[in-house]
């Protein structure tokens, strides 16, 4: 088995970043900053923002954060738009009210929209971003293999497809509702799933030899956990993402890739 690591590569790109915002803050005097606009209290959520806040803190990236009701939602977005001060802004999802969830991600100037989930934004998603980051650091070739996308959710699934089809590459978008998923998924020659169902991909759908990348996340008697079902890693012939470690690490690099290319495009101004 070969273990896609994204915690490595994380640390490399880490480094380049405090590099980078170093150069923004000592040469052009700018000084990098996320806001972020959260709407519920919910504790999973909070530990996902003190995690950028923390990596903020290591590259010398201002991170705030805008715990408000939903309903001054709209109010807040607009200031930070207009804020000179502030780079990027994420609206944290899950919303208290989900049903507003793309009139406030459209909301974001898309200049700004360092998530990549508006509908004109500029910049790529984080969590694809940060797949294909994984699939080119370990020189996995994309270019004429069958690439199934498991799930088509706004957050990876659907932008990831998108992507992977402007760069030329072969891919089969499939749910996990999908009559016939496991017929698909053993035509793969690389499986990328970003469901949340645990234990969705069981090992006989897999073909031997197969690159896996699990990007789903789902809570199974109180762990987190992927789409990947246990039994897989007990196989010795795939390359694939370790339960901990794969893709997570290198998505919160790829957002704040994106706050550094939102503050540099000041430098050009």
């Amino acid at each position: 088995m070969r273990l896609l690591d994204g915690l490595q590569l994380a640390g490399f790109i880490k480094e380049r970043q405090a590099h980078q915002v170093r150069a923004l803050r000592q040469a052009h005097h700018i000084f990098p900053k996320l806001a972020i606009v959260r709407t519920s209290e919910d504790p999973r959520i909070a530990a996902y923002v003190k995690l950028k806040k923390a990596y903020g803190a290591d590259i010398l990236v201002d991170v705030e954060e805008h715990v408000i009701p939903q309903a001054d939602a709209l109010k807040t977005i607009k200031q930070l738009n207009a804020d000179d001060s502030v780079s990027g802004i994420i609206i944290q999802l899950p919303l208290a009210d989900t049903s507003q969830t793309s009139e406030l991600l459209n909301a974001v100037d898309p200049a700004k929209d360092v998530d990549g989930l508006g509908e004109r934004a500029i910049l790529d998603p984080a969590t694809p971003l940060a797949i294909l980051w994984l699939m080119a650091g370990y020189n996995v070739e994309l270019k004429g293999k069958n690439i199934v996308v498991v799930g088509q959710g706004r957050l990876v699934g659907a932008p990831l497809t998108r992507m992977l089809e402007a760069s030329g590459c072969t891919v089969t978008p499939v749910t996990k509702s999908t009559s016939n998923l496991e017929a698909a998924l053993r035509d793969g020659d690389v499986i990328i799933t970003a469901v949340g169902v645990p234990g969705l991909i069981k090992s006989n759908m897999i073909r031997p030899g197969v690159v896996v990348v699990d990007a789903g996340v789902a809570t199974d008697k109180g762990k987190l956990v992927g789409d990947i079902d246990p039994a897989v890693y007990e196989r010795h012939d795939l390359t694939i993402t370790p339960p901990k470690g794969g893709v997570g690490p290198l998505t919160v690099c790829a957002l704040f890739e994106n706050v550094i290319r939102a503050a540099q495009s000041k430098v050009l101004k």
